[in-house]
């Protein structure tokens, strides 16, 4: 059953674990001590295993929302443990089928298999928290730039053309001060996988939408209406640079960055490939890259 347990939330809910790990670390007493930071369930007999599951509120299984979580707990569920306890066919007919695969996988039933090849996505998003609060234009706009860039190059490996491109930013719901969050959809001329067309949207919405005297903690991007590279609809009278192939440069683009490192080369409006960038994550526990980077390799000494 424990293993069984393990296979189910590296498939669904490993949001508990996430959970475990970061409140046992932030709030000392709550959890042991020893799954701070890392909580590896695999490690746990059974016993221990129910006794976290009963020290954890129903609503941080992924899947359980807040109107959901609210139904359980007036039907008396009120820890995961409760939840994993109900038999599943009720579970089915009172809530739905979704919350019954919940139930089955935290019972030791694998209800969603691993896909070898997963079919090209709807939608693709790049969004960061930022490391510090930001408030300048200029440093929005490094970090809208490279998070186009980053999704240009997802989108391109799926074959794929954006129609339409969405932008956010917001502060922390968590931080005293004013608050602000905005979206704006910027459709393109064109369905697009270039880099420099998907930058310049980005960095229009964010520009127009853009106030100063808050605190912003975090940004993205999201590329829309994504359709496949091979069913473009054409149309007459190009204008000669907007009629030229771009893809030849994308691939080299993309080559480049494989090859010597992510960033090697990046549209300009990104700014310098620093650490220290007021918008970069903080990563205090970034694991080592032992094998792409020199000053992470370890020493050995005789």
């Amino acid at each position: 059953m424990l293993a069984l347990r393990t296979v189910t939330y590296c498939t669904e809910n490993e949001g508990t674990p996430n959970h475990i790990a970061k409140t046992a670390e932030r709030k000392p007493g709550s959890y042991p001590d020893s799954l701070a930071t890392v909580c590896n369930l695999a490690n746990l007999p059974g016993s221990d295993m129910d006794s976290l599951l009963a020290a954890t509120d129903v609503g941080e299984v992924w899947g359980v929302g807040r109107r959901i979580g609210q139904q359980l707990n007036a039907a008396g569920v009120q820890t995961v443990l409760d939840l994993a306890r109900l038999n599943p066919s009720m579970v089915r007919s009172r809530w739905s089928v979704m919350l019954e695969r919940i139930v089955r996988e935290l019972q030791g039933e694998p209800c969603i298999s691993l896909e070898e090849a997963p079919g090209a996505k709807q939608q693709i998003a790049c969004t960061r928290s930022f490391g510090h609060p930001v408030t300048e234009l200029s440093a929005l706009t490094e970090a809208v730039s490279e998070f186009a860039s980053r999704a240009a190059q997802k989108l391109r490996r799926q074959s794929g053309l954006a129609g339409q491109l969405l932008v956010f930013a917001h502060t922390s719901p968590f931080r005293p001060g004013p608050r602000f969050s905005r979206s704006i959809v910027v459709p393109l001329r064109r369905p697009t996988a270039d880099t420099r067309r998907l930058v310049q949207a980005a960095v229009m919405g964010i520009t127009q939408m853009y106030q100063p005297g808050f605190q912003l903690s975090k940004a993205g991007v999201m590329l829309l209406d994504l359709m496949p590279d091979t069913v473009l609809q054409g149309e007459l009278n190009l204008e000669p640079e907007e009629a030229q192939d771009k893809t030849r440069l994308m691939l080299a683009f993309d080559a480049i960055n494989d090859r010597f490192g992510r960033g090697s080369i990046h549209i300009g409006s990104a700014g310098v490939q620093d650490v220290n960038r007021p918008w970069g994550m903080r990563q205090e526990r970034l694991t080592p890259q032992y094998t792409t980077k020199w000053s992470d390799l370890p020493v050995a000494r005789a």
